[in-house]
């Protein structure tokens, strides 16, 4: 079992064109956040390459696979659960998915998740992205029990649906993790404000994890990684570059806000609902 206290930590890395590299940053920096006291290790969305549809299919891997055993390996390693960001996932139908796998201290896969909305966007001359042309969408939601801690994840532009983060509360997650990678024009307008506000909706902590910004990048990840408590207020917050960011999170304080403002026990069930309507 869990304490009542968990120390997490969120690797903000810096990822190249390399796969090869970005694979031993990723381990490197999961022992350094051990090394930290962590016992939960967040990596950020497509941390294995280059956030390029250009490439996907091409790199796109099955799991078991070579990023996923270096996963089970780091976590293994060193004694940590760690949530493996997402990677572009080969299915076993052909389809690719934006895909998060978590494992725990044992190197055992214990969940993965598939990202439900696909970010397309076309914003006049400043952004264009299509996600949905190499990616199929995930259908499948789950709360991950481990250890006593439900852990909740959505995957970047997914944050953008309160329903989503409301099913998983309601399943018991006590905390929400969020891979994402939000740009240089939806990043500075919309990133804390989101991970606040789902917070707050939840009343749940919120950790959200980013790679570092790249200059020289094609898309160009706003950084920023941090967490949010139930309150939502911002318990940490990293800046732009590579970074570690640590965070001791205290799980009673869910319990009492949720004691003093008992915001889900007064949702209106007889006149509203959230469900879940099919999955597959």
């Amino acid at each position: 079992m869990m304490s009542r206290i968990l120390n997490l930590a969120i690797c903000q890395m810096q990822v190249t064109d390399c796969k090869t590299h970005n694979l031993a940053r990723a381990e490197a920096m999961i022992g350094q956040a051990a090394q930290k006291g962590a016992e939960l290790v967040v990596l950020p969305e497509i941390f294995n390459l280059p956030y390029d549809t250009a490439i996907m299919a091409d790199q796109a891997e099955p799991c078991p696979g070579e990023t996923t055993a270096v996963l089970a390996q780091a976590a293994r390693r060193h004694h940590v659960t760690v949530v493996g960001g997402t990677i572009a996932e080969l299915a076993p139908d052909g389809n690719i998915f934006n895909t998060c796998f978590v494992f725990d201290s044992a190197g055992a896969l214990i969940g993965q998740y598939r990202k439900m909305h696909l970010f397309d966007i076309d914003i006049p001359g400043q952004v264009t992205f299509q996600e949905s042309s190499v990616f199929a969408a995930g259908n499948r939601l789950e709360v991950i029990h481990h250890q006593g801690l439900g852990i909740g994840i959505v995957i970047c532009y997914d944050i953008r649906f309160p329903e989503l983060a409301r099913l998983l509360a309601l399943q018991g997650a006590q905390i929400l993790l969020v891979p994402a990678s939000f740009n240089m024009i939806t990043g500075p307008a919309h990133w804390e404000l989101l991970m606040r506000a789902r917070a707050v909706d939840n009343q749940l902590f919120v950790a959200a994890a980013s790679p570092a910004h790249n200059p020289g990048a094609n898309y160009k990840s706003w950084g920023h990684s941090l967490v949010a408590d139930p309150w939502g207020t911002v318990l940490v917050q990293a800046g732009s570059g590579e970074e570690i960011l640590t965070c001791r999170l205290d799980l009673s304080v869910m319990e009492r806000v949720r004691r003093e403002l008992p915001l889900l026990q007064h949702r209106r069930t007889a006149l509203y609902d959230v469900c879940i309507m099919a999955e597959s």
